[in-house]
């Protein structure tokens, strides 16, 4: 994979600062990937074709381990849609102790997964990568609590524990703390564990719709109630494609070629799963065909994947408005300074072509 003299130039021209920090990302991509050096879960095509010099090898890492909310990046690998792009691609898997951004900014990664609130962060931070798709019009993230516990709204959860990860302080947090009127005195932790939430009726958590209902139900034997950001007024692109401004500029045709294979991907595993969740399944041995049929199913009824924009514009739509939409929400919750660019984190040259173009 070759790229123009302009992208070296940019490279080159980055100040000292900048150089520093992305020398320290540079370091702790490579301590990552040599420890994820040989590992079996990295999705190659069943049919790897590595040794074919016309096909582009490209690497696309995951914000998780293998799952529904990935099905369509890995059903096209398992259909061959990415090799009738000229694509030979790797999927690695993403987990808790993985930093995409480094992986991506190193060159471990070409292509990474995001979401909209990051990427305009990282222009902030004066990191180079820009989304070009947004596979989810909707953010999955929700919060959820006992049925029966006095809690079936928002306006609910005054006073209640809230368990929360680490970036959800960054990210959804302030958008419902100021909206809601909640306070940091209810911030409890979240360590991807429904264990402390199943014992606790009075405790709030958040999780992916797709995802902590199921083990909810599995372990405390309830459905919760979901409270779901994105359909009172969270704004943010999740599951995005993410790639160095330096490909983009560089190999333009390599971003289109993969932006397309993914949402053809999309297509195809809406359609029909089978294909993609073997490989799911290949690659996270831990994931059932039930809870693969519960996200995908929770996909669908939410409207996660095929609403707003996407209906018209296709699979991975976005819009200037959104964007502006997401930037101004956050940075009046004082997320960013009013004057970032956040205009550099995206682009729509690669997106909106229309569902016809990406079906049959």
């Amino acid at each position: 994979m070759t790229f123009s003299r302009s992208a070296n130039a940019f490279a080159v021209a980055l100040n000292r600062r900048r150089f520093l920090r992305y020398s320290s990302l540079t370091l702790g991509a490579g301590v990552l990937a040599a420890c994820a050096g040989g590992s079996p879960n990295a999705t190659a095509p069943a049919d790897s074709t590595s040794g074919d010099s016309e096909l582009d090898k490209v690497t696309f890492g995951t914000s998780w381990f293998a799952q529904a909310e990935h099905g369509g990046f890995y059903q096209a690998v398992a259909t061959g849609i990415y090799a009738d792009h000229g694509l030979d691609v790797t999927i690695s898997m993403g987990g808790p102790q993985v930093n995409g951004n480094q992986l991506l900014m190193a060159g471990a990664h070409d292509f990474k997964m995001g979401y909209a609130i990051d990427a305009i962060n990282s222009i902030q931070e004066g990191v180079p990568k820009v989304t070009v798709a947004a596979i989810f019009q909707k953010d999955p993230q929700a919060l959820m609590a006992h049925p029966n516990a006095g809690i079936e709204s928002f306006e609910d959860l005054k006073g209640k524990t809230i368990l929360m990860s680490t970036s959800a302080h960054t990210t959804f947090w302030p958008f419902i703390k100021a909206k809601y009127g909640l306070s940091d005195d209810q911030m409890g932790v979240y360590t991807f564990n429904v264990g402390p939430f199943v014992a606790d009726k009075n405790v709030v958590q958040q999780g992916y719709i797709t995802s902590e209902p199921f083990a909810i139900e599995k372990e405390g034997g309830f459905e919760p109630v979901v409270l779901l950001m994105a359909d009172h007024g969270y704004p943010n692109y999740t599951t995005t494609i993410e790639t160095r401004r330096e490909i983009l500029e560089g190999n333009p045709d390599l971003v289109q070629r993969f932006v397309d294979a993914s949402i053809k991907g999309w297509y195809s595993y809406l359609d029909d799963p089978a294909p993609g969740n073997e490989l799911i399944k290949q690659d996270n041995p831990e994931m059932s065909d039930e809870q693969l049929a519960f996200g995908l199913a929770k996909l669908n009824e939410y409207g996660i994947i095929n609403s707003g924009e996407a209906e018209t514009q296709g699979i991975g739509a976005m819009t200037d408005e959104r964007w502006q939409e997401i930037f101004t929400t956050m940075a009046e919750l004082g997320a960013f300074e009013d004057s970032v660019d956040y205009k550099q984190a995206y682009s729509l040259e690669f997106v909106n072509k229309g569902p016809e173009a990406y079906q049959g």
